[in-house]
């Protein structure tokens, strides 16, 4: 784990280390920035997850000016231009905003109220098939049901769930996946 770790760091942060430096030393007016890239080596060895990051280079910005905002804050010293010199930058923070994870969380209670709400068969067939992504076949063999009972309750559970989250939001009328003139035209093709 720790030659893997190491090749990684060398691969993806270690080549970003002078561009790092001389925009801490050029951007920010930090005289000696080794401390900062010494802390951001340690921070990002110890939050390992390294699968995850999508690019080294824009996670080795990220947590040195996060490191840098940090040591201002204490400091309590903030030039105005530091700051713009960082928003100016543009690297792209991964982490979701406060406000969009507890709108996810509140949106991923919604639908685990709804999914709770499913008829028990309906409920059953659709956690198999769509959260836990069993194969058709095996969740029709465990239930002693046909292939196409567990189609189309998978499908109403779906479209039920869909439903749900359109009144709750307040639309007028229910979502409906397909307008009746859609199906019947998907039913003919089918024939």
């Amino acid at each position: 784990m720790a030659d893997e770790t190491a090749r990684w760091f060398a691969a993806h942060i270690l080549p970003h280390e002078a561009d790092v430096r001389g925009w801490l030393r050029a951007s920010l007016r930090i005289d000696n920035p080794d401390d900062v890239i010494q802390e951001a080596y340690a921070r990002m060895y110890a939050h390992g997850g390294f699968d995850r990051v999508v690019s080294g280079r824009a996670w080795f910005f990220a947590v040195a000016r996060n490191i840098v905002l940090k040591q201002m804050r204490r400091d309590r010293i903030v030039r105005i231009d530091a700051v713009a010199e960082i928003d100016a930058l543009g690297i792209v923070d991964y982490e979701p905003s406060p406000e969009r994870a507890v709108s996810g969380r509140q949106e991923l209670a919604r639908v685990q109220r709804l999914i709770e709400a499913l008829p028990e068969r309906c409920r059953l067939i659709f956690t198999m098939r769509k959260i836990d992504g069993r194969p058709q076949r095996e969740i029709a063999q465990r239930l002693r049901v046909s292939e196409n009972v567990v189609e189309k309750e998978a499908a109403k559970g779906l479209r039920l769930i869909l439903q749900g989250l359109g009144e709750e939001a307040g639309a007028r009328r229910p979502f409906k996946l397909f307008s009746r003139k859609a199906r019947d035209a998907r039913k003919a093709d089918r024939s």
